[in-house]
């Protein structure tokens, strides 16, 4: 089903019963079980540095691959590449590539404005923030969306729902492995809970806190520290402005550390042509 052929009611529907479907369990479970386990295995300095580790390095993943990448197409790589970059986004659990791509390009198309997948100005942070992925209205991949990548089988297949998990859960299986249930708890588990709500946090905070650089038709904005914790995809104010770009940090300052993930990749020659803003287009200023 195509996403122009579902959208949601004008409001959208943001009453609580979105947030507790049953399809929205194994969600709240996860997030239940991660307190639970740390609660089990106990607190660690340890346990939370390897969190934290999994955190940040899934989050690069997740913002060069799922967004720049497969939503933006900000650099090119090989096709063999390409499907490991996939790979490594869905262990995040944030569904399919050519799911996320799609909703994300939808949201730049509409963005802030009522047919807008997530509109903090207009649905408030939590449907903004979560609810719009728990409930039913933007369950559906419109593939014409992403029509550039749903030529590639292997990322049809891996968008399919009943695969699109098998990463994350892969990896879920390999902390167990190697690092028994403290691994999992720490490694997987309260990894995936703060990967969400970081990742999240683009689409309700970004549009809500911080400084307009730009005067683009949304209510985006740069945050400083939202950049830091989601390695550059704060600078969103930026992003708005030039959607293409490689780095969304624009300036020296302006930490991006996916962009310098990227330009690493670049020099091993696993990717290239990384698009960056031109010079007239930096010098927009609002």
């Amino acid at each position: 089903m195509e996403i122009a052929a579902q959208l949601p009611p004008a409001p959208p529907d943001t009453s609580w019963r979105i947030y507790f479907r049953p399809s929205t369990l194994p969600f709240w479970l996860i997030h239940a079980v991660a307190i639970a386990g740390v609660v089990a295995v106990g607190w660690s300095w340890w346990g939370l540095g390897l969190a934290v580790l999994s955190y940040f390095v899934r989050m690069v993943i997740v913002t060069a691959a799922y967004h720049r990448y497969f939503s933006h197409r900000s650099f090119k790589t090989s096709r063999v590449f390409q499907f490991l970059l996939a790979l490594g986004a869905q262990s995040a659990a944030q569904k399919g590539v050519l799911w996320w791509a799609a909703h994300h390009r939808w949201h730049h198309k509409h963005s802030d404005t009522s047919r807008d997948v997530h509109s903090a100005k207009l649905t408030g942070f939590l449907y903004s923030h979560v609810g719009w992925i728990l409930g039913s209205a933007w369950d559906d991949t419109d593939e014409k969306a992403v029509a550039d990548l749903a030529r590639f089988p292997e990322l049809r297949w891996l968008n399919r729902p009943s695969i699109a998990l098998l990463p994350a859960v892969a990896l879920g299986a390999l902390c167990l492995a190697l690092g028994g249930p403290f691994g999992f708890v720490w490694g997987f588990l309260v990894s995936t809970v703060l990967l969400w709500h970081g990742s999240f946090s683009i689409n309700s905070l970004s549009h809500m806190f911080g400084q307009r650089r730009f005067a683009t038709e949304d209510d985006s904005r740069n945050n400083w520290l939202l950049a830091l914790i989601t390695t550059g995809e704060g600078w969103h104010n930026n992003h708005h402005h030039y959607q293409s770009s490689a780095n969304q940090g624009f300036y020296w300052w302006e930490i991006d550390v996916t962009f310098y993930v990227l330009r690493a990749l670049q020099a091993l020659g696993l990717i290239w042509e990384l698009r960056r803003p031109p010079a007239e287009t930096l010098a927009q200023v609002a």
